[in-house]
């Protein structure tokens, strides 16, 4: 039993423990000196920390439901425990399925959401809050039915992305997943305009009015991207999910083009380009792994 659980059933109940430590009178005020040293706190905080302890036991064990209500007292208790509001947006968080479009799984969504947010007025800029509320509508955009609520997480899974590049602007995923977002919403958009049009996925864009609209919206996203991905490389190197999506921004520069061939086919060369170089380094990320005889080996933990 955790040290904190035992001492709210000594100091904040009336059980037998608490009884049979109260009647011994000669050790009572130096128990009490001993409590208020070592605990500082009052009895809701000490049942705060009984109850998140109980809900990561639930939640290790993935009892979600459970472990919601642990940390929903544990955050009742104790307002000020940022480390249960955190467990309890991350439990909310892991009911929200990707790709499910359903009131029950929006609702799920959107507690997470809200549980980022409030640990995030009271330590702004928190890293972890802003890509949990960023990864939380990138999730919901992927399963939204309507074509307007789908841009609108993106957009907001954005936002908090972007968030994320201010306060800690050496973080290479922050760019790469901005970028992944302005390639989506660019995709998206080609696509419907060339089923609408009539257009082969595969075919260039001639038509002039489709091709205008087509740079009109999607121009600066699509560079945009590429420079966030290029930014991410400078901070990781061999970040080969940030050159794989530098070959799909390059194919989308490739469709706004219109009545220049030769532009167009310069970037899908060097949307080629990105291709081999994804490959080399999957490749060297591979080999290096692996010791003699193809044995792959344990990477010592950088927190070692």
């Amino acid at each position: 039993m955790p040290w904190f659980e035992i001492a709210a059933d000594i100091f904040c109940s009336s059980t037998e423990l608490g009884k049979t430590f109260m009647n011994r009178s000669g050790r009572f005020l130096v128990a009490l000196a001993v409590a208020a040293s070592l605990t500082g706190v009052g009895c809701d905080r000490l049942r705060a920390r009984d109850q998140l302890n109980k809900g990561v036991q639930s939640y290790r064990s993935a009892q979600y439901d459970a472990a919601i209500e642990h940390f929903k007292n544990a955050v009742s208790l104790d307002p000020n425990l940022s480390v249960a509001r955190l467990y309890l947006a991350t439990a909310y968080a892991q009911q929200c399925v990707p790709g499910v479009d359903t009131p029950e799984n929006t609702r799920n969504c959107n507690q997470a959401i809200d549980e980022f947010k409030k640990q995030l007025e009271k330590n702004p800029g928190e890293i972890g809050s802003l890509k949990g509320i960023a990864s939380l509508y990138f999730n919901m955009a992927s399963g939204a039915s309507k074509p307007e609520d789908k841009l609108k997480y993106l957009d907001q899974a954005k936002d908090y992305h972007a968030q994320v590049i201010k306060a800690d602007p050496s973080d290479p995923e922050a760019y790469y997943s901005v970028a992944v977002i302005d390639w989506t919403e660019a995709y998206k958009r080609r696509m419907d305009g060339k089923t609408a049009a009539g257009i082969k996925t595969d075919e260039p864009v001639k038509d002039k009015k489709l091709c205008s609209d087509l740079q009109t919206k999607n121009q600066q996203e699509v560079q945009e991207g590429i420079e966030d991905l290029n930014k991410a490389l400078e901070l990781r190197k061999d970040y080969d999910d940030a050159m794989a999506y530098l070959n799909l921004l390059f194919r989308e520069k490739a469709d706004l083009e219109c009545g220049d061939p030769d532009a167009r086919k310069q970037d899908l060369a060097t949307a080629d380009d990105w291709v081999k170089k994804t490959m080399e380094t999957k490749k060297a990320k591979a080999e290096k792994q692996q010791g003699p005889g193809g044995i792959v080996l344990d990477q010592p933990s950088p927190n070692k």
